[in-house]
């Protein structure tokens, strides 16, 4: 996969909030075999209370993704973007922009405004959004090379409620990478996901707050290669009716 002129091998991203420890966390990221890790801003304060976080995120050799989680605002996200590459040294950034306080949904007419100064700015967006073509198309003409729509609401672990809407996506942006964020809550979610076509799935919480968080970060990556792999396969088309496996030539005849 590749984004931002970047190559990437492994097509799992993962958040680092919420684990048990540390060490599980570093565990999760090694055994998941991804290269690409979020982080927020608020994980780090101003008096460097938060470099023992920052130094176990640095040991893991994951490039780092820093997001705007818990900006609810265009230009508060953008100020958060500013401050993040100056602490990580990046032009990476998620961007988050919230507009409901109970289901997380992007505030759309945001999250474009703050990408469009970013991208002019020089930051590489990867932007939270929804499945809506519209509100992609906006996104990829404000600079943005790459989309991110939910699944479902963030940490809801419903899994994708609207597989149709990103089947279209696919479909609509054929050489837009995609990478579901949000709402997977197994290994099968994340499958599903891969088998209609997106490049990657960014997940957290299910990883994170599973009862063996480094054997589901495993798992999950298992089941992300494997729906590529069915991706790349090319799954036979759904059908109305049954169509014999078994050819009837050549059966014997009763009389």
């Amino acid at each position: 996969m590749r984004v931002y002129d970047v190559d990437l091998t492994s097509r799992l991203l993962l958040g680092t909030a919420q684990y048990p420890s540390p060490a599980i966390l570093t565990e999760a990221i090694r055994v998941s075999g991804c290269e690409v890790i979020t982080v927020s801003l608020r994980r780090e304060t101003a008096d460097g209370s938060g470099a023992g976080f920052w130094d176990t995120l640095s040991e893991t050799g994951a490039r780092i993704l820093p997001n705007t989680a818990g900006c609810h605002s265009g230009q508060e996200a953008v100020t958060t973007a500013h401050m993040a590459r100056e602490v990580f040294g990046t032009n990476w950034i998620k961007l988050e922009v919230i507009g409901h306080g109970d289901s997380l949904q992007p505030d759309v007419f945001g999250l474009v405004e703050a990408a469009r100064i970013l991208c002019a700015e020089g930051f590489a967006v990867f932007p939270y959004t929804t499945d809506d073509l519209v509100v992609g198309d906006k996104l990829l003409a404000a600079g943005c090379e790459v989309l991110m729509p939910w699944g479902a609401p963030i940490g809801s672990g419903q899994g994708l409620r609207n597989p149709d809407a990103l089947r279209s996506m696919r479909a609509h942006f054929p050489d837009t990478p995609l990478i579901v964020d949000a709402g997977i809550g197994r290994p099968s979610d994340a499958c599903q996901a891969m088998e209609l076509g997106v490049d990657a799935v960014l997940l957290n919480t299910a990883v994170a707050k599973a009862g063996n968080p480094v054997t589901m970060a495993r798992a999950m990556a298992d089941a992300i290669n494997a729906g590529r792999a069915g991706w790349d396969a090319g799954p036979m088309e759904r059908r109305d009716m049954a169509v014999p496996s078994t050819p009837v030539l050549g059966l014997a005849g009763l009389t």
